[in-house]
């Protein structure tokens, strides 16, 4: 009688985090970005629905704030229903957010200016559940806050996307402190791509997958999202013979 394989260990400790986490008999429905070298890193292929994410620019400056902003719209766009988006700032602009699949037929908007404020509509958002997701920018955000939003989120099975901006920069320290988000991203812009004739190339970002939750943290470098919220890779990278290169491991969580 042959003896079965045993199972991979990052498989098998996976799933012990799963029981531990009691959703070993419920699996989450994910949002794949499409990108396999992505995708693969990320529990069941994709980025969890029902869940709370984290996503900050790679600076606290214009620049990096509006790619980590348009990142998430690109999110946004392709889930299904309503998006509300809680702002603390009147700086949010529609076009850019419409250029990457969210127009603003679909977006609600709500402005509120002190954090707490932003983690009650954050929270009530996601416990609504009629809406395909809910965005908000938050400088703060505790472990206690974090499994509210998180616990709201898998109530209603709307995505959550807490947008990381901070009015000081003493505060980015917080982005460190561990939170229940299932992902957590740090987007920077990239130079884009020379063209042939005179104009400027598709935006270029370097994606950072600081933690994914019983997956693999990882950089990619990656063309913008384009008009339907998809990200993809620079033709060097998606045509060149080993795409591992594009997501180079981290080793920090």
């Amino acid at each position: 009688m042959s003896t079965p394989l045993s199972r991979p260990p990052l498989e098998a400790l996976r799933d012990q985090i799963r029981r531990l986490e009691g959703s070993a008999t419920r699996r989450r429905a994910v949002l794949p970005f499409g990108i396999r070298d992505i995708d693969r890193r990320l529990p069941g292929g994709g980025l969890a629905l029902g869940a709370l994410h984290e996503v900050a620019g790679g600076g606290n400056d214009a620049l990096n704030s509006a790619a980590a902003g348009q990142f998430a719209a690109g999110i946004a766009a392709r889930t299904r229903g309503k998006v509300l988006w809680i702002v603390t700032r009147q700086d949010l602009f529609a076009p850019a957010l419409k250029q990457v699949g969210l127009g603003g037929s679909r977006v609600i908007y709500v402005e509120a200016g002190a954090d707490q404020d932003v983690l009650a509509c954050f929270e009530e958002g996601l416990r609504h559940g009629g809406l395909g997701a809910v965005v908000a920018e938050v400088a703060r955000l505790s472990m206690t806050a974090s499994r509210r939003l998180q616990l709201a989120a898998e109530t209603s099975g709307a995505l959550g996307i807490a947008v990381r901006r901070w009015r000081r920069q003493t505060e980015a320290a917080d982005f460190g402190q561990p939170t229940a988000s299932v992902t957590r991203w740090r987007i920077s812009v990239l130079p884009s791509e020379s063209l042939p004739v005179p104009g400027v190339g598709r935006a270029r970002w370097l994606l950072e997958l600081i933690r994914a939750r019983a997956g693999e943290s990882a950089d990619f470098e990656v063309e913008a999202c384009d008009g339907k919220g998809r990200l993809s890779l620079p033709a060097a990278v998606a045509d060149g013979p080993d795409q591992e290169k594009a997501g180079r491991r981290r080793t920090r969580a």
